[in-house]
């Protein structure tokens, strides 16, 4: 058996610090305002906090574009405020876990600042630059962000690739002094005592512009190998990779232990179960719930022990899950605890975003003035061009923009949710006087005592990490599975709908119920009737 590690049995904690708590009035959060809190993470007993970047940055990407990667951004605070975070939440047994920005810098990083000089700055080849084609930009490589993703530099007469705004130009890893001035960085943040590295979009360091490869490169796995060997290798830090077009095989070659590359991946295929096919994610459909259960059966069983599952609803980019597949209206409470649920008893290791341990909801808009997310404003300004009606623009944008998940966090009915007595940098969600953490905190049947449990539950339950899983044929709106693990079987039980359904395993004998979301006695799982959105986890008689 391969050797088991401690991130593969924790829970993780997603903050985003610009909205998670402000501590000097600013408006922003701040490191001090996440050290205040670290109490009630330890509460919540995660065992790792994932951080959004904190490092010096002018902000065009809320932090995604890096100026020093050895400075925190000033409204954060300061490099003794981040190694005060690191020594508090080591106290608590939480680790820090660093986000990784290696695909791109900020256009005001020093290395960029200096390849811009001229084609013989020892900094230039940094950086990928290309001569304009037929007088125009090298090839049709788009950015994320809309609009091609070359950027014209007038002094040198040639282009610069950016995959996601102008202003964060790409590395070129082909460059080996990119990759040790890389590999020298994380270093410095792993000598600082932290638990490891969320990597992002890392499956496009292995580019090949000039043919348009930007995804799973040909030398991608060759790098991860090398930054493995060079920085956290033999350490056990926790490594996740952000691979947006990852399959379970291409997820097996980042994850396999014996490759010596990351722990594992966030793969997204889930996450574009509501997107119409060969659109884009603002091309919306009603999720299937047939689908989701395929795409969880088929990583749960591909990956096995070849690899290691993340599990996650929600981050910084994605619309709160309540919203987007629960019901945030009648039945927000049980169907946050049920996405609750069906997720945290899954083999892997699960991620919360801050507000999802509270139910917190998507912040609806009505123009686009509200709106703070530069890739939602560019494709509006795109769409508004295209002749696409203002109104589905903006249903779009509340059902999937990115500011859904970066309203500030909800921590009691004051002013501002308690996120700060000044102006926040983004609007709070009005619903915070019904939805906050004073309020989940005093109600023992709330969705963070839910959550609480089943962080619990992992720790005490090596069948939840370890188990083999295997997925019952129910009817489709019901997604029920089994976990087993020497000898022993646990069954869980979902109803993913707003209506009753009828669950029918005759030949599952129920045993003690372990955690559910109604409190129900379930005596026998023939012609069971299920409430709108009831979940539970029992162990099966044998």
């Amino acid at each position: 058996m391969e050797k088991r590690h401690w991130w593969q049995e924790i829970v993780v904690y997603q903050v985003y610090p610009r909205s998670f708590k402000d501590s000097n009035g600013d408006g922003i959060g701040d490191l001090k305002g996440i050290i205040s809190k670290l109490d009630y993470l330890q509460k919540l007993g995660i065992g790792a906090v994932w951080l959004s970047p904190v490092y010096k940055s002018p902000n065009d990407d809320n932090g995604y574009d890096i100026a020093d990667y050895r400075a925190i951004m000033d409204e954060f605070g300061t490099m003794a405020d981040m190694d005060d975070l690191i020594r508090e939440a080591n106290k608590r047994n939480i680790k820090i876990v660093m986000d990784l920005v290696v695909n791109h810098t900020s256009d005001e990083n020093k290395w960029f600042i200096e390849a811009k000089k001229g084609k013989d700055n020892p900094y230039r080849d940094y950086y990928i630059w290309a001569d304009p084609v037929n007088g125009g930009v090298p090839n049709d490589l788009e950015s994320t962000f809309s609009g091609s993703a070359w950027q014209f530099d007038e002094a040198s007469n040639q282009y610069y690739l950016h995959l996601f705004s102008k202003k964060q130009p790409d590395l070129n890893w082909q460059n080996k002094k990119v990759r040790q001035e890389v590999y020298d960085m994380m270093n410095y943040w792993i000598d600082k005592g932290i638990g490891g590295f969320r990597m992002d979009v890392i499956d496009l360091i292995g580019k090949i512009p000039e043919k348009k490869i930007t995804g799973n490169g040909p030398q991608l796995h060759e790098f991860l190998q090398e930054m493995n060997k060079n920085t956290f290798g033999g350490k056990d830090l926790l490594t996740v990779g952000e691979t947006w077009g990852a399959t379970p095989e291409i997820a097996k070659l980042y994850s396999n232990p014996k490759r010596h590359e990351l722990g594992m991946v966030f793969q997204f295929e889930h996450i574009g179960l509501d997107e119409q096919a060969g659109k884009s994610k603002w091309d919306l459909k009603a999720l299937n719930v047939g689908d989701l259960k395929r795409v969880f059966s088929k990583w749960q069983n591909e990956l096995d022990n070849d690899g290691w599952n993340s599990l996650f609803w929600n981050n910084h980019d994605l619309p709160r899950i309540v919203s987007r597949f629960g019901n945030d209206k009648k039945y927000r409470v049980e169907s946050a605890k049920m996405l609750a649920i069906l997720l945290h008893m899954l083999k892997g290791t699960p991620y919360i975003f801050q507000g999802e341990e509270i139910g917190m909801t998507n912040r609806t808009i009505s123009d686009i003035s509200e709106v703070s997310d530069i890739e939602s404003r560019n494709m509006y300004n795109e769409r508004i061009k295209d002749g696409y009606k203002k109104e589905d623009i903006i249903h779009s944008i509340n059902v999937k923009g990115r500011d859904n998940a970066r309203t500030p966090m909800q921590w009691s009915e004051s002013i501002n949710g308690g996120f700060t007595t000044g102006k926040p940098w983004i609007k709070v969600n009005p619903n915070y006087k019904e939805i906050n953490v004073d309020d989940a905190l005093a109600d023992k049947d709330s969705i963070f005592y839910t959550y609480q449990k089943l962080i619990q539950l992992r720790k005490d339950n090596p069948i939840i990490v370890w188990g083999d899983f295997e997925l019952l044929n129910t009817d489709n709106d019901i997604f029920a599975y089994k976990r087993l693990y020497k000898g022993e079987s646990w069954l869980i039980v979902n109803n993913f709908s707003n209506v009753e359904h009828t669950l029918n395993l005759p030949n599952i004998k129920p045993g003690e119920v372990i955690i559910q979301n109604y409190n129900e006695e379930i005596k026998s799982l023939n012609d069971l009737k299920l409430k709108p959105w009831q979940s539970f986890v029992i162990k099966v008689v044998e």
